[in-house]
């Protein structure tokens, strides 16, 4: 049996000049195998057509499809993994991922109708259903992530650290789901282009589109980082109402064409009441499901801690960020732990904790951009890595993790039917429980109860949203914005919606 590789060039296909053909043969007595393989200037896959045939040496219960499904595979790099029989189908052609005029790519159907949707990009549109390799037969079944706001900094940082398996392990392939605008498509398409050059084995797929209702289709998971920013001289109200809408959309979306399990992280903020929004408008997925993110400020109270006692941070443990994402979050320094004594027993100066703590950790985003004039993008993308690892892993024995959760049923008094940070406990199949043996004293409970009539507050602004009648917005004078999410000069913006260049998450 022989093995040759050949390259010849290919320009019968208007969609694919310059293009490349790749040619695999596979010589033996009984077959001739050849596939042509359309390579653009970020790859595209051209057209196949392929006779019947059959093998003795290749086993006949696999079979070679290709697609407009994406599903990205090694084999051109494991020659010796040959393609299995082949059987005649009718399959659509498929344009090259980016063609001379910038367009975005469209199937074209066999009746010569052109279908709109974006599937896929460059190199993930190829689909070879091969017997799995070696190293692939215990990876677990592929699993869909959507990304919103996928073109901006955040999602810059985040989308490589899910697909090189650093999030859901090494052993768990992943589909990108990436949702951006009509404005930053051409964006979107580059950073496909960067996650194809970085040759990820667990990247199986990679779409790209406008419509959530497309994005989201059979999502397992949902990050929604993409919102419209805070500029100089918008009140919180406003901001509340313009990215209330988004999340109303999005929650529709997720509830009529995502996994019935879907999770979902809300980053864009206000964060707490863009999640209650948006789990208001999914009402076929589970409230537990979804999530607001807090992770940064349990970061950032771990590293303030850790550097008042003069301690490595990862001996602090039982972090709590109790309500909402906002200057009237409480860091729970009475339940903390540092080397597993309690924090008021290893720092003594207490007026610090009931002071300066609370302020160093809400300061700090501010504090970094005006260090050097960008917002905390790498670290709230680690934040919501951490925030998923706490979710798919199990927390340890007599630990646990701050996450903004649906507050029906809640042990500590909160006031239901919120999005409120909470300590939590999983045991790494993505379901969390509320965490019981917490100690509340005075202090806390009076900062938790600002901490709740603010989001009580919210809830009002945003009733038109969340079918509880006609919205009332009093917020009262007091703007309790973290510093650094107001639009800060020079900041990119992250998400699909936003008109401005700007954006800034703390």
């Amino acid at each position: 049996m022989g093995l040759k590789l050949g390259l010849k060039s290919k320009f019968s296909n208007p969609l694919c000049l310059g293009a490349l053909s790749l040619s695999l043969s596979l010589h033996s007595s009984v077959t001739v195998l050849t596939f042509t393989v359309c390579v653009c200037a970020i790859m595209a896959m051209s057209d196949l057509s392929t006779p019947k045939t059959t093998s003795p040496f290749l086993p006949s219960s696999s079979q070679l499809r290709l697609s407009s499904k994406l599903h990205l595979s090694n084999q051109f790099r494991h020659l010796h993994l040959l393609p299995p029989p082949l059987h005649t189908t009718s399959i659509s052609k498929i344009s090259c991922s980016v063609s001379q005029n910038n367009q975005a790519p469209v199937a074209v159907q066999e009746n010569g109708s052109v279908k709109t949707k974006k599937e896929c990009y460059g190199v993930f549109c190829l689909t070879y259903d091969l017997k799995a390799e070696e190293e692939t037969k215990s990876w677990k079944k592929m699993i869909n992530i959507a990304v919103s706001g996928a073109a901006g900094m955040i999602s810059n940082h985040l989308l490589f650290k899910l697909a090189s398996g650093s999030v859901f392990g090494p052993d768990q392939p992943i589909a990108l789901k990436l949702l951006g605008s009509e404005r930053s498509i051409q964006a979107l398409e580059g950073v496909a282009m960067e996650l194809e050059d970085s040759l990820f084995p667990l990247l199986r797929e990679v779409d790209i589109g406008t419509d959530p209702y497309e994005v989201f289709q059979d999502v397992d998971w949902a990050l929604l980082i993409g919102a419209k920013p805070r500029g100089p001289g918008m009140e919180r109200a406003a901001l509340l109402d313009i990215n209330g809408q988004i999340f109303a959309e999005q929650g529709k979306a997720l509830n009529a064409v995502a996994s019935p399990n879907v999770k979902v992280l809300v980053v864009g903020n206000p964060c707490n009441t863009n999640a209650l929004i948006c789990l208001k408008n999914a009402p076929n997925i589970p409230a537990k499901n979804f999530h607001a993110l807090t992770r940064l400020d349990e970061n950032r109270a771990k590293c303030q801690l850790a550097l008042k006692a003069g301690v490595f941070y990862d001996k602090v443990s039982n972090m709590t960020i109790w309500g909402n994402h906002s200057t009237t979050q409480v860091p729970d320094f009475l339940n903390a732990r540092i080397n597993g004594r309690p924090v008021k027993e290893v720092i003594t100066d207490h007026k610090w904790l009931e002071e300066g703590f609370t302020e160093s950790v809400q300061k700090r985003g501010g504090l970094l951009i005006q260090k050097w004039g960008r917002s905390s993008a790498a670290s709230t993308a680690v934040s919501i890595v951490d925030a998923i690892k706490s979710l798919v892993t199990p927390t340890p024995e007599g630990d646990w993790f701050s996450t903004g959760v649906y507050t029906n049923g809640n042990p500590y008094g909160i006031a239901e039917d919120l999005v409120f940070s909470m300590p939590c406990r999983s045991k790494g199949d993505g379901d969390y429980e509320l965490v019981k043996d917490v100690e509340i004293d005075d202090y806390l409970r009076n900062r938790i109860a600002k901490s709740e009539a603010e989001l009580l507050a919210e809830k009002k602004c945003v009733a038109h949203l969340t079918g509880d009648g006609i919205a009332f917005c009093d917020l009262g004078p007091v703007d309790t914005m973290l510093p650094g999410e107001i639009i800060i000069h020079g900041c990119k913006v992250d998400g699909p919606y936003a008109k401005l260049e700007t954006h800034k998450r703390q």
